[in-house]
């Protein structure tokens, strides 16, 4: 369960620098002039680098309390399996 949450983890900032790398050259044009063109590559800049800083530490957290919040996971699966029969 570790493993696939921290896949997909990844796969998230993978997606939104690729996102944000494809409207940074679709909309390029769009921008009136070099300094609008600098603001948006700059706020795109920091949207990446705090979302992929802000995954790290969660993992970083997930990977310290993997076996308290897991084992509540399964402990609940186990009983759902056992009410059902």
């Amino acid at each position: 369960m570790h493993r696939r949450d921290v896949t997909v983890a990844w796969a998230f900032v993978i997606g939104l620098w690729f996102a944000i790398f494809f409207v940074a050259l679709t909309t390029w044009n769009l921008a009136p002039n070099g300094v609008a063109r600098a603001m948006l590559l700059f706020a795109g800049t920091v949207i990446l680098v705090f979302n992929t800083a802000a995954i790290r530490a969660m993992l970083r957290h997930y990977r310290e309390d993997r076996d308290f919040m897991y084992g509540m996971d399964l402990k609940f699966l186990d009983a759902s399996r056992e009410a059902k029969g």
